[in-house]
C-alpha cells in the first residue's frame, strides 16, 4: 500500500514539471486541505522553484538567434528528406508495377537472346535475374549511403 504523503509529494513534484490529471489534482488539493506537513512540502517546492527562476544565467550574445537558425535549418532538412522519401516510394511502386507488367516480355527476350547466341540456359537465366536485381541493389545502396551520411552529419561530422 502506498504512503499517501509520499504520493502527495510525488504529485507536487510532477505538477511543477508536467501536467497532472484533473483527478490527481483534485486528490492533491483535498489532501493538502487536511495535511500540514504536505502543505509545508508544497511551500518548500514553490520556494525552490521561485529561487531557481530568479537565478540569472548569462549566455553568449546571439546564442538564441543561432539556435533558432539551426533548428529551422534542421526542420527544413527533415521536410526535404520526407519529400525525397515519398518520391522514392512513388518511383519504387511504379518501377515494381512496370517490372511485373514487363516480366513475360523480358523473360522471352532473354530466352530468345540465349538461343540466338547459343548460350546455356543457366547463363541467360542469370542475366534475366540480374536484369531485375541490379537496379534494386543500386537503389538500396543509394538509400543506405544517404542515411549513413545523414547519421554522420547528425553525429557531429558536419563540414
Amino acid at each position: 500500500m502506498k504512503d499517501v504523503h509520499s504520493e502527495a509529494r510525488l504529485l507536487l513534484t510532477r505538477r511543477v514539471v508536467e501536467r497532472i490529471s484533473d483527478t490527481e489534482e483534485s486528490w492533491l488539493l483535498k489532501h493538502l486541505a487536511e495535511c500540514t506537513s504536505c502543505v509545508a512540502a508544497a511551500a518548500e517546492t514553490d520556494n525552490a522553484i521561485r529561487r531557481l527562476r530568479s537565478i540569472r544565467v548569462d549566455v553568449p550574445e546571439g546564442l538564441a538567434g543561432r539556435t533558432q537558425f539551426r533548428v529551422r535549418l534542421r526542420a527544413e532538412e527533415l521536410q526535404e528528406q520526407r519529400s525525397t522519401n515519398k518520391l522514392l516510394w512513388v518511383f519504387g511502386v511504379v518501377s515494381w508495377a512496370l517490372g511485373v507488367a514487363s516480366a513475360p516480355l523480358v523473360w522471352r527476350g532473354f530466352a530468345w537472346a540465349g538461343e540466338y547466341l547459343g548460350l546455356p540456359k543457366p547463363i541467360w537465366v542469370a542475366g534475366a535475374v540480374l536484369w531485375w536485381t541490379v537496379p534494386i541493389l543500386l537503389a538500396a545502396g543509394t538509400v543506405l549511403l544517404e542515411k549513413t551520411a545523414a547519421r554522420e552529419w547528425n553525429a557531429g561530422g558536419r563540414g
